[in-house]
């Protein structure tokens, strides 16, 4: 369930901005965004810190790009929240005893210390070529072509990235097995 209410937003806006446009689908996301954070706190008794961060960043690039009617504020929104998760987890990675990703999974996942650190180091860089990828295609691309790569680029990518990091978790496992 949670994950879907991670993923309404995206496709809200998706649906609005081919209906509609930009600034609609903005509009539509912030409040979206809103609404999975009520959902969070119906469903679970707590707000998700992912979606409640997203939706401030979200509504602040929403507003700024439906006022100044400029989809450049809502291109950049994406970029700002891979770059805060980069950032979140390096500082993790080298500054705390657990990494950010083993403090999520660890309860789930049994490895080591060592492979965590990897494995977090990796989500990092991750995010932060999704973050320069992004100012790539929104710089360089369609409006339209931005869209359909945020929604299916960024998915596909962030699905595939899941699937390399649960096969080395599975050999990691049987490993120390």
């Amino acid at each position: 369930m949670k994950q879907i209410l991670n993923i309404l937003p995206m496709l809200i806006f998706f649906i609005f901005y081919k209906f509609y446009d930009i600034f609609v689908a903005s509009g539509s996301l912030i409040v979206t965004s809103g609404l999975v954070c009520i959902l969070h706190w119906m469903f679970y008794n707590e707000i998700d810190k992912i979606s409640l961060f997203s939706f401030f960043v979200v509504s602040f690039f929403g507003f700024l790009t439906i006022f100044f009617h400029n989809s450049q504020f809502i291109k950049w929104k994406i970029t700002i929240i891979y770059i805060f998760f980069s950032i979140i987890l390096l500082i993790s990675q080298f500054s705390t005893k657990k990494p950010m990703i083993q403090r999520f999974l660890e309860k789930e996942i049994k490895i080591s210390n060592i492979y965590w650190r990897k494995i977090n180091f990796f989500w990092s860089l991750f995010f932060l070529f999704c973050g320069i990828l992004n100012i790539y295609i929104a710089s360089y691309f369609s409006e339209t072509t931005w869209v359909n790569f945020k929604v299916f680029g960024f998915t596909s990518l962030t699905f595939f990235l899941i699937l390399v990091t649960s096969i080395y978790i599975n050999r990691k496992i049987s490993k120390d097995k």
